[in-house]
This record gives C-alpha cells, sequence and structure tokens, in this order.
C-alpha cells in the first residue's frame, strides 16, 4: 500500500459518493458488498489486468486491455506510443476501466487520463516514481522508457467496487 492518509480519504470519498450516486439498480447490487478504500488498496497490488475502453474519432467504443498499477488511490496504466488506444486517449482523454477477478471482485472507474512521460513536454513531477517502480515490476532493460511506451493516470471521477466476501480475496 503507497497511499497517504489523505490519499485514503480522498478515494474512500470518492467511493462513498459515486455509489450513493448511482442508480438503484446498481445499489442494490454493490451495497453491503462493498470494501474499504484501505482495503482495497490491500488487495490491488501488483499488476492487475485491466479491461480498458476509449472512443475512436467516430464515436465507437474500444476496449483492449493493460497492465493496471494502482498506486495513490488511482490506476496507472501503459501502452505502446503507436497503438491505437494511444491515439485515441491522446484525441479524447476520457476511459472507463474496469478490473474484475471473477465473481469476487469488480472494480470499475471512470475518469479523465493525464499521459505522465509525454515525448514533446516535460513528464509530471511524479514520472521518476513511478518510473522506478515500473522498472523495478518490469525489469529496467524491459523497454526504452522514453520512446517505446506512454504511461497514463486515470483521474477519477466514479469508482465503485463489488468485492462479496474480502476473505477470498485476502486468503484470511
Amino acid at each position: 500500500m503507497r497511499e497517504t492518509p489523505e490519499e485514503l480519504d480522498k478515494l474512500q470519498s470518492l467511493l462513498d459518493s459515486s455509489l450513493s450516486g448511482s442508480t438503484a439498480h446498481l445499489r442494490s447490487i454493490v451495497e453491503g458488498r462493498t470494501i474499504t478504500a484501505a482495503q482495497l488498496t490491500g488487495v490491488l497490488t501488483g499488476m492487475c489486468t485491466l479491461a480498458l475502453s476509449t472512443v475512436t474519432a467516430k464515436g465507437e467504443p474500444r476496449i483492449s486491455g493493460a497492465d493496471g498499477h494502482f498506486l495513490h488511490g488511482r490506476w496507472h496504466f501503459g501502452t505502446a506510443r503507436n497503438a491505437a488506444k494511444a491515439r485515441h486517449l491522446a484525441a479524447r482523454p476520457a476511459a472507463s476501466v474496469a478490473h474484475m477477478r471473477g465473481e469476487d471482485l469488480g472494480v470499475f472507474t471512470h475518469g479523465t487520463v493525464e499521459e505522465l512521460n509525454r515525448e514533446d513536454a516535460e513528464t509530471t513531477a511524479d514520472w521518476q516514481e513511478l518510473l522506478a517502480y515500473l522498472k523495478d515490476f518490469y525489469d529496467d532493460d524491459a523497454f526504452d522508457w522514453n520512446r517505446e511506451v506512454v504511461y497514463y493516470r486515470l483521474n477519477p471521477h466514479w469508482m465503485t467496487v463489488y468485492a462479496p466476501d474480502l476473505d477470498k480475496l485476502t486468503g484470511t
């Protein structure tokens, strides 16, 4: 868990407001079957496979997979700079991601991506911290981190979690 107390508070507020503002149908599924921000950050460790949804120039949805890392209460993911999803996100930064583990966990997030290591501009202030994490995770020589891959942070405006049995997720 890499989250500060402030990041956990912000994430918990997001989870609470997202669920309370959801439809009655979604609330009937999730309420009583969710977990706290602190519990979520304990479950979402390492690489989590994401289903990433972007939109084409014609407004058509596209879904693809991405390696997701949940750090500081937000999803981080990358792709090749020449990938279709990179073009979609550069033009239309709204995105949705889902991470599911069978019927035991569903994390659904909508937000706007922020490019962390732009080729034509300075990187974000926290890029070096994220890069160190990624190099440790994937191996320092896995990519040309400046030219081959682009990384994003999804700044969420809505997130909900379905987790009916925390013990199944934590192995306790």
